[in-house]
């Protein structure tokens, strides 16, 4: 089973002017959030996009009457940028990607929480005490959904076999087919382990570095380009790209239900872990509404839900969250492979191929983002 480790990133200071932001974003301008007032029962949210999708969180609002606000960003260096623009106690809640945890808790934008007010005697154990979520033996973070990323892959251009390696990559049938998604960390992760830093894809030395980044002069030829969120999801529908590392089931399962010739493998030399995962924010005034809101998405129902969240699906870590699926939408849990008889995403630790993301252990992120710049030129 793979170790999982524990991310390390620098101290972020509140206010400051924020270090390593991913190539291709930009400074953003401070969020406009209307406060609500201390009786009123809403929650101003920083996440991903989809996460107040009435299909996700429509039973918590009705029942406990609390109305979740959404402030989306596409990328942790975008959400680190905005909450290092705004006031703390802007958010109520932040879903920050893991390996971000630590730099908010650093910065002083999260505040500790109970590991008792939430259900991880529901979890996997490989989930109940995640890298980065706690300091020491205080939690700050609870994770709610994951997922993998290798390679997504059009099938009627490209076989299982075929992308069991990221040397597919330059294939010549593939010149002008290889896309990306448009934020290094994901990207720069498959590709490193492509480039033979096998386990440790983020933590490698300066000779490691430089294997990656002739790596990517020897791929960079393939490119056909780098895509927004949205623009990921049509490049593979539309066949502009044929194949993008750094993605996974995250794109290609809402895709394929829709009839695109698409699929998602992790490649023999591993691939990468997201993690989304929920923090209170500092100074908030609704720390128990929004100790209300981490509840359910941490219970079987929420966490069910949130699998098949519509802007785009995910693994779960609750074991009842997968008995509430299994119960309600088989085909759902056979699809995501959330299933206790057959091959499911826990196998895939066992098979130790699986890297949790994390930002750069032994190289300034700036390094990274400066890299990746110059593949995009």
């Amino acid at each position: 089973m793979t170790k999982l480790i524990k991310p390390t990133s620098g101290l972020i200071q509140r206010r400051s002017v924020l270090q390593g932001i991913g190539a291709g974003a930009t400074l953003l301008a401070a969020p406009s959030i209307v406060r609500a007032q201390d009786g009123d029962k809403t929650l101003n949210l920083l996440t991903w996009p989809g996460h107040t999708d009435p299909a996700v969180i429509g039973p918590f609002e009705e029942a406990t009457g609390i109305k979740v606000v959404a402030k989306e960003y596409v990328g942790g260096d975008n959400m680190v940028a905005l909450v290092n623009q705004s006031p703390v106690g802007t958010y109520d809640l932040i879903l920050s990607d893991a390996e971000y945890v630590i730099q908010l808790m650093q910065g002083g934008f999260i505040q500790p929480l109970t590991p008792e007010d939430y259900p991880f005697e529901d979890f996997f154990p490989e989930f109940q005490h995640f890298p980065g979520h706690w300091i020491d033996d205080t939690l700050y973070s609870v994770i709610i959904r994951f997922g993998y990323l290798g390679v997504s892959y059009r099938t009627d251009v490209l076989i299982r076999e075929e992308v069991d390696t990221y040397q597919i990559l330059m294939d010549p049938k593939l010149t002008g087919k290889v896309g990306y998604f448009d934020w290094y960390l994901p990207s720069m992760g498959c590709l490193s382990c492509g480039a033979g830093n096998i386990g440790h894809p983020y933590d490698i030395n300066d000779d490691e570095f430089a294997a990656l980044l002739g790596f990517m002069d020897e791929v960079k030829p393939q490119t056909t380009g780098f895509y927004s969120m949205a623009d990921t999801f049509s490049s593979l529908t539309n066949g502009d790209a044929a194949i993008i590392p750094g993605v996974g089931d995250w794109i290609t399962q809402l895709l394929a239900a829709d009839g695109v010739p698409v699929s998602s493998w992790v490649p023999k030399e591993g691939g990468v872990q997201w993690t989304e995962s929920l923090c209170i924010g500092k100074d908030t005034p609704k720390a128990d509404l929004a100790k209300e809101y981490i509840q359910y998405m941490t219970s079987p129902e929420g966490q069910a839900r949130s699998a098949v969240m519509p802007a785009y699906n995910a693994s779960i870590p609750s074991k009842k969250g997968w008995e509430v699926l299994n119960e309600t939408n088989p085909d759902a849990a056979k699809r995501l492979r959330l299933t206790f008889s057959d091959n499911n995403v826990m196998d895939d630790y066992a098979e130790g191929k699986i890297n949790i993301r994390r930002t750069p252990v032994q190289q300034p992120i700036e390094d990274w983002t400066d890299a990746f710049t110059d593949f995009k030129a």
